[in-house]
């Protein structure tokens, strides 16, 4: 029989929204249930009765808590096999009632890390017994149907009226039981592997991932390869978990081309906004404010944002929205959305609006997957030694004015995002000309300088890694160029240097490098 009637609960959690009315619901129903410590108190509140788990083991919650269900009055029944005569039989040689439903969910371990807690504090939120009785439960999803989020509470009321939980209905419970407690243990195991096992390393010796199904989409890169999104579990939001407000599902290109974009939007602290097309900035600028940055961003290469996709820093405003209603965009990205910017916005039918936090203070690590393993990074944030002005070295030329040093800065800043090799082109804080992706530095500059076209001259120029020649450097010099800023390092920097130098051009060394690849 697969139907299973629901007569016996055990209900402990820490999460107690939404258990009231669940208690009631059970108690209408004519189920016992059994609990625990302040769940127990929560329930009775609302007037419903309760057995407490000590009534159950003959033994008291003890150790401040950390041992109250370890004990085979609550395990027997919660892994008795109802298919089992032996079973069912020692049961009853022992006394012991059967569970047919388990509602747990864990301590707020995570989140108990996050607020910064000391080492004991989060040592304290590792629940034991919890994930102990889910496992269990869940094991024998045969007989017991097994509850972790208040979520599913509904679920079992309509379970209730209709005579019990299905098989079916319990596997899939089971199911998403384990991946919970997968998940939780994954976090754990992360923080012991990252905090108290690190001896000093700079990445664990350990790393594990969790992911949740978010959608399937309709293809991949093209149309014959299959695709889904998942969401992190273990690590932070970013584009994956983002609220999509208007629009049709995304695609798989569209994800990519929106992670890039909040990279390269998200990055700055001034008003910006980045305008992406197949992963690579074809527009970045930053403004006194959100419209401004987007006028810019927009003017860096009209041709080729159309279909881009859009990030900005700021909530769109209503200007901004009536500024980029006009030109097709596929996706547009934001902390947040006007009113007004939301009601111009969803007239496009096919414009996705996503709705995305800023960077998450964790973000210090990367990763990507490889056949038969994994690479991690730090993250290339802009902190490095070799980012502040401050540090750069003058190795030509007359020192910048401070116009000419806040183009150079934000060239560096939007630099990082463009996929090696590198070459940026800016004036008055907006991309002109960019050059990515090509197999040398040379070409970089030449396409940098032909999107440029006669904004190229006065400008100055950004170069994510050193010239391995002045050739390229001469392509930016005979373009007009006024400044460039490069990390150096290179066996030939010395004629590098000596084209600026016969120039007059400025030229700064970060000796920082910014490969995006």
């Amino acid at each position: 029989m697969t139907m299973r009637g629901i007569s016996r609960t055990l209900i402990s959690v820490y999460d107690k929204s939404g258990v009231q009315e669940l208690a009631k619901a059970l108690h209408d129903a004519g189920v016992e249930i059994v609990s625990t410590g302040s769940t127990a108190q929560v329930i009775e509140a609302c007037g419903v009765p309760v057995t407490p788990v000590s009534s159950v083991t003959g033994f008291p919650e003890c150790l401040d808590g950390r041992v109250k269900t370890l004990h085979p009055g609550i395990h027997a029944g919660l892994l008795a096999d109802s298919r089992n005569a032996d079973h069912v039989s020692q049961l009853q040689e022992l006394g012991i009632a059967a569970f047919d439903l388990v509602v747990v969910n864990l301590y707020p371990f995570n989140e108990t890390v996050a607020s910064g807690a000391p080492v004991d504090e989060c040592i304290e939120q590792i629940d034991i017994g919890g994930p102990a009785m889910i496992r269990a439960a869940a094991k024998n999803f045969a007989s017991v149907a097994v509850v972790v989020s208040p979520h599913s509470y509904p679920e079992i009321v309509s379970a209730l009226a209709s005579g019990g939980t299905s098989l079916e209905m319990r596997a899939q419970l089971a199911g998403r039981a384990f991946s919970h407690t997968a998940t939780y243990d994954t976090s754990v195991a992360n923080w012991f592997a990252s905090t108290v096992n690190s001896e000093g390393q700079k990445f664990p010796t350990w790393q594990g991932f969790t992911y949740s199904l978010n959608d399937h989409l309709r293809y991949g890169e093209n149309p014959h390869q299959g695709a889904a999104v998942y969401r992190d579990l273990t690590h932070e939001p970013g584009i994956a978990s983002a609220e999509l407000l208007h629009g049709k599902p995304m695609s798989y290109n569209n994800y990519v081309d929106a992670d890039a974009a909040r990279r390269a939007a998200y990055d700055f602290l001034e008003p910006a906004v980045a305008i992406i097309k197949h992963a690579n900035p074809c527009g970045v600028a930053v403004g006194i404010d959100i419209e401004e940055a987007y006028l810019k961003a927009h003017a860096t290469d009209p041709m080729s944002a159309f279909g881009g996709v859009v990030a900005s820093n700021r909530a769109v405003s209503g200007e901004m929205a009536r500024e980029l209603a006009p030109v097709f965009t596929e996706v547009v990205i934001a902390p947040d959305f006007d009113d007004e910017a939301l009601v111009i916005l969803r007239e496009k039918k096919n414009l996705r609006i996503l709705r995305v936090p800023g960077p998450h203070p964790g973000m210090h690590r990367e990763s990507r997957s490889i056949s038969g393993g994994l690479l991690v990074q730090t993250r290339d944030a802009i902190d490095a030694e070799g980012d502040a002005t401050s540090s750069w070295k003058l190795v030509s030329g007359a020192p910048a004015d401070a116009a000419t040093m806040r183009d150079l800065e934000f060239a560096w800043r939007a630099c990082r995002s463009v996929k090696s090799n590198a070459i940026l082109l800016a004036k008055n804080q907006a991309a002109v000309g960019v050059g990515m992706g090509q197999v040398n530095r040379v070409d970089s500059a030449r396409l940098a300088v032909e999107r440029a076209g006669e904004r190229v001259a006065g400008s100055v120029a950004a170069s994510d890694a050193f010239f391995p020649f002045a050739d390229g450097l001469q392509i930016l010099i005979d373009a007009g160029v006024m400044a460039v800023v490069q990390p150096g390092g290179s066996v030939r920097d010395d004629e590098v240097i000596a084209a600026a130098e016969a120039a007059g051009m400025t030229m700064y060394f970060t000796n920082t490098r910014h490969f995006f690849h």
